[in-house]
């Protein structure tokens, strides 16, 4: 199985307050959100991090022991100082800025951040992660308008890693209510 992830912030108090995250304390935050990719992810399926895993974490490595699956990390603008303390390729099968995968059926870029245009992009999909739900910027009403631009943030996706199908489904839901 592939799963899609991003924007966990794993170790960053301040994000539950600046997101609206439905925990009182980084400790809950945390242990959920382990707790929920492992209920999900067995150790031999594929799970895509699209950037921004931890900010301000004290221990990274303790967290990434614990999550199961073949990780490969997309990388995000906080993950430059986490990435410094961290043999990388102990715990990911890959680490770049962008790339082209499939998972099977459907062709994608995968980047942090939302583009506008990519390879294909009349046929393949754009999953990204970076805006968190914030709907107030101005790129918003394009991808909201754009049926292959794909959120794969943990704010939008139940705080877990999620399969293809239920990102598009919570996708759909998070633009037709937004």
């Amino acid at each position: 199985m592939v799963y899609f992830t991003a924007d966990t912030h794993f170790g960053h108090a301040d994000v539950i307050r600046l997101c609206c995250r439905p925990f009182e304390t980084l400790e809950e935050m945390d242990e959920r959100m382990i707790k929920n990719w492992n209920e999900r992810v067995e150790p031999t399926d594929s799970v895509y991090v699209l950037g921004d895993m931890f900010f301000r974490c004290e221990d990274p490595e303790a967290i990434l022991r614990r999550l199961h699956g073949r990780k490969h990390l997309i990388i995000g603008n906080h993950d430059s100082d986490w990435m410094q303390k961290v043999d990388v390729l102990k715990y990911f099968a890959s680490a770049e800025l962008m790339a082209e995968i499939s998972d099977g059926t459907r062709a994608m870029t995968v980047c942090h951040y939302p583009l506008m245009t990519w390879k294909h992009h009349a046929r393949s999909y754009m999953v990204h992660g970076h805006i968190h739900e914030n709907t107030a910027t101005e790129f918003w009403p394009y991808i909201k308008g754009n049926e292959r631009i794909l959120n794969a943030g943990v704010d939008v996706n139940g705080f877990r890693p999620v399969t293809f199908d239920e990102m598009l489904a919570n996708n759909i839901s998070f633009k037709a209510a937004h």
